[in-house]
């Protein structure tokens, strides 16, 4: 079309033959089809969507046309073509490279997740109760007959920016050929588990390995992928005597000098590692460094001085990711992701053995629940540490930390917790009344807000 018109209308001594305006008007024409010619050319990503595409197409040349004719002296662009990704908006910008759309795409900038507010969700989760094998059984409210569902209809929305909803398949794209780790206490094995089924929405995992009591430690492979995923118990990152009830041992015995190696010495062959920790320095606990006993926390009964846990929180956090710089450098050296959940506040109203612990059947309104001290100061330790990590491994290291900032999402979520259905049918199928049961109210249920907590990860090891 375009060699037809250059014959046809020849250019003379920069003259146009033409009258000047028929001419724009017949090179519009030209430029349309050539803007058409290059979508079709170097976008087939999103042939599937051609005929919305011509459509699309076709009204904008009318439009330009009509507004040349209507305004002869003005020359107007062409609407740029759409973007390669842009036939698949739900994952993102940083989710469409990681499928293989060109690099060129800019990405959005980081989102800050930490400020938000709970909307309304009516599309249902990924799974449930009885679609996924892998829910710690103190956790599957639906299957214990937790009778509301509400708590299940419920999207974060940051007040900046967007998250996206959980793609299993762009996670598992991205996992592939990979190894991604949870590290920490019975919060990062909620959260290993949440990730676990939402992938196996997608892809069924396959348990590799299993080792100690409450599978604190396994290994899934998700074999179509080649990709794995493993979960670590280490509820202090660093080594760690715990305490033992029945023996009469009711202290952890912390030691901050030596380092939990049933994990840390699996570091090289991961690509992403992900910490979670917080709750255990609640406990009482001894804690040792250089070879003797420092300091010790809620220890009236010892004859050592008495500390908060605080400062204990976050020298742990620094040695640890201090330590994973230092055997990062000294290894091959390989890309990895370490990213570090924040605190996880519980929701506890009353006695834990009480009905009615974590009674709320809703969120938290914006500005209706603010962080208390202990919550604020754990957050702010891991963010803290995440930062001054960074700075010292290096932009050229290889090694990149983020912070998976959750603890204002989970702050205004007390209706996420199992309660009373952390076991199966609490009351015996009898009204709730005064009796005395346990109470779950810090770890969540699954399917539940906890997968938000992945819906950052994803977003996070995209980036």
């Amino acid at each position: 079309m375009v060699t037809n018109f250059l014959q046809k209308y020849q250019l003379q001594n920069h003259q146009l033959i033409l009258p000047k305006k028929q001419f724009i008007t017949y090179a519009l024409y030209a430029l349309v089809a050539l803007a058409f010619l290059h979508y079709l050319l170097f976008y087939p990503a999103l042939a599937s969507g051609k005929s919305v595409v011509v459509a699309q197409v076709q009204e904008e040349v009318a439009a330009v046309v009509s507004a040349r004719v209507d305004a002869p002296e003005q020359l107007l662009p062409l609407p740029p073509p759409p973007s390669p990704n842009q036939g698949d908006k739900a994952l993102g910008n940083r989710q469409g490279r990681a499928l293989g759309f060109p690099e060129e795409v800019p990405a959005p900038p980081p989102c800050d997740y930490s400020d938000g507010e709970w909307a309304p969700e009516a599309r249902p989760p990924l799974y449930n109760g009885t679609s996924c094998g892998t829910i710690k059984d103190g956790q599957n409210c639906m299957a214990h007959g937790r009778p509301d569902t509400g708590y299940l209809y419920w999207r974060w929305r940051p007040r900046g920016c967007d998250l996206p909803a959980f793609s299993p398949e762009a996670f598992l794209r991205w996992l592939r050929n990979k190894h991604l780790a949870f590290v920490g206490d019975s919060l990062a094995r909620n959260q290993a588990e949440s990730l676990l089924c939402l992938l196996a929405s997608r892809s069924p995992p396959e348990l590799a390995y299993r080792d100690g009591e409450e599978n604190r430690f396994r290994r899934f492979v998700f074999r179509e992928f080649n990709a794995t995923v493993s979960v670590f118990w280490s509820p202090f990152l660093v080594k760690v005597a715990e305490k033992a009830e029945h023996a009469g041992v009711r202290h952890n015995n912390v030691f901050l000098d030596a380092f939990d190696e049933r994990w840390m010495s699996q570091l090289g062959a991961l690509d992403v590692a992900v910490l979670s920790v917080g709750h255990w320095f609640l406990i009482p606990g001894v804690y040792h460094d250089g070879g003797r006993v420092v300091a010790c926390h809620d220890c009236a009964d010892l004859n050592h001085t008495e500390t908060d846990f605080f400062g204990v929180f976050r020298d742990a956090i620094h040695r640890t990711l201090a330590e994973v710089t230092r055997r990062h450098s000294d290894g091959a050296g390989k890309k990895k992701v370490v990213a570090l959940t924040t605190f996880s506040p519980a929701h506890f109203e009353g006695d834990w053995d009480k009905t009615g612990a974590c009674p709320k059947k809703r969120p938290y309104r914006a500005g209706e629940k603010g962080l208390g001290y202990t919550e604020s100061e754990m957050r702010k330790t891991v963010v803290e540490a995440v930062r001054s990590g960074a700075d010292a491994a290096g932009a050229g290291s290889g090694l990149r930390f983020a912070a998976l900032d959750v603890t204002a999402l989970a702050n205004l979520r007390p209706d996420g917790h199992p309660g009373p259905y952390m076991n199966k049918d609490p009351f015996g199928g009898g009204g709730a009344g005064d009796r005395r049961v346990q109470n779950d109210c810090v770890h969540w249920c699954m399917p539940g807000p906890v997968d938000t907590f992945n819906e950052i990860l994803l977003q996070t090891v995209l980036r």
